[in-house]
């Protein structure tokens, strides 16, 4: 189906949580995606971190963050959900992940995170010039610090067949709708 034109690599976004409004970040592709060239960007992995700063201190320890308990959601889609938490049924979904603190514990819900595709036919395949990650929490961190979230996309750009350009692109259009 695909054919990699360059060894795996990473990109990276982070978004800071401060309230419980959501927020969204933009990973452009533009340099990785080609039309002309039938030229798509292959996901094989997704991480998320989670860490608290604090007087520009990092820290996973987020016991002190906020109210308990607390849960925050994120997701990385190739269409723009808007700040928006989207269903996990939609075909723009490529990761999606879940953390709750409880008053002394911590955990993290398994629905597509950690997403560990693999490569070549395994791999998630975007055509689009843009990712969206998108992040919400129910919390506000007054005075207790913010919430940093990043994402860890990795990647590999790679050739397609023109039927499997087509396919894939027909696909995002289609779910766009």
């Amino acid at each position: 189906m695909a054919k990699s034109k360059t060894g795996s690599f990473w990109l990276t976004e982070q978004v800071t949580l401060t309230s419980s409004t959501p927020v969204q970040a933009t990973l452009d592709l533009g340099s990785y995606v080609d039309v002309g060239d039938q030229q798509g960007l292959s996901v094989e992995q997704v991480d998320y971190i989670f860490q608290r700063v604090s007087g520009g201190e990092y820290s996973s320890v987020l016991t002190a963050v906020g109210a308990e308990p607390f849960f925050m959601d994120v997701q990385l889609s190739d269409l723009n959900p808007v700040t928006d938490i989207i269903s996990a049924d939609s075909n723009t979904l490529i990761s999606s992940g879940s953390m709750m603190q409880g008053a002394d514990s911590q955990s993290q819900s398994a629905d597509l995170y950690p997403d560990n595709y693999g490569k070549g036919d395994e791999s998630r395949i975007v055509v689009n010039d843009q990712i969206y990650f998108v992040a919400e929490t129910n919390n506000d961190f007054s005075g207790t610090g913010d919430l940093l979230i990043t994402v860890r996309v990795k990647a590999r750009i790679v050739k397609l067949s023109t039927k499997d350009w087509m396919a894939i692109a027909i696909q995002s259009t289609a779910a766009d709708n």
